[in-house]
């Protein structure tokens, strides 16, 4: 069996910002959520048989104790994210596994289901449904793999590879170093892209990175410069890898047939018929 792990989050904001809008009969902003809700059971009806789809229920999560810039709701539109709730209830009513994400984030909940998936010999292959550079990390051989649904390019260990220079398990290391602007910190001044995948490609983690550039022997833009940097910041260099390392600790399920989609419940009808009536504003 397949198993496929939805970023319900990316998918959200996605449909938000590619649709017009359109509001229910109560006047509620929906666009988004049918749009999602519609894309998931093509995938169903294309044959995905066992699907996961994970939410960040509440945007904020432990990372902002740690870092104070982490990303936060501040700035999303309040009729996004007031469609979370909504997007869970008819994904749940569609007969859709949910796990809508509080303390974690989604992607936390991706990298948590990939591990459980994978660790069953019954599952062929677990697909990571995002392309948020992050998820990177869970990629493992053939077996966990990452969908871009959007352009349908599929990452594999030599993909992921091929992309940033570095392993899947240097992708947290990668992150702490350039930085993510998605999620809010800036990496460490001086380490573009192409510098940290030739360090990392030899050293793989932070802590194997020698102090003295001259060790490192791999090419690198002004190396001086970079070994400064990092030992005047490694403390902050394992802060950002502590925020670009995902959790694996959720129980989301005990077994993956609890992600075999079985069919719509009786209340996806009523609510199905309510988006579809909605109108464009």
């Amino acid at each position: 069996m397949r198993i496929h792990l939805i970023d319900g989050t990316y998918e959200l904001f996605r449909h938000y910002h590619a649709l017009p809008p359109a509001r229910d009969p109560d006047g509620r902003e929906v666009a988004a959520v049918r749009g999602v809700v519609h894309s998931v059971l093509g995938m169903v009806s294309s044959g995905a048989t066992h699907v996961g789809v994970a939410t960040d229920h509440v945007i904020e999560s432990f990372r902002n104790r740690l870092w104070p810039g982490y990303k936060t709701s501040e700035g999303v539109p309040a009729d996004l994210l007031e469609q979370f709730p909504l997007l869970e209830e008819a994904l749940s009513a569609a007969g859709v596994t949910v796990w809508p994400m509080g303390e974690l984030e989604a992607d936390d909940a991706l990298a948590a289901g990939a591990a459980a998936a994978a660790s069953d010999r019954r599952v062929e292959q677990v697909i990571v449904c995002t392309p948020d550079k992050d998820l990177a990390q869970v990629v493992r051989g053939a077996r966990v793999v990452q969908l871009n649904r959007r352009t349908g390019v599929v990452l594999d260990e030599a993909g992921v590879e091929a992309k940033f220079g570095v392993r899947p398990e240097s992708i947290p290391d990668y992150l702490a170093l350039v930085g993510d602007a998605a999620d809010g910190y800036p990496g460490l001044a001086g380490w573009g892209a192409k510098s940290t995948a030739a360090v990392l490609a030899r050293y793989r983690h932070l802590e194997a990175i020698p102090d003295d550039w001259r060790q490192w022997g791999v090419n690198a833009h002004n190396p001086a410069a970079l070994a400064r940097t990092l030992a005047a910041t490694r403390d902050l260099a394992y802060l950002f890898r502590t925020l670009a390392t995902l959790r694996t600790d959720a129980r989301l399920f005990a077994d993956v047939e609890e992600l075999r989609w079985k069919g719509p419940t009786p209340a996806f009808e009523e609510l199905a018929r309510r988006l579809d009536d909605a109108g464009r504003t």
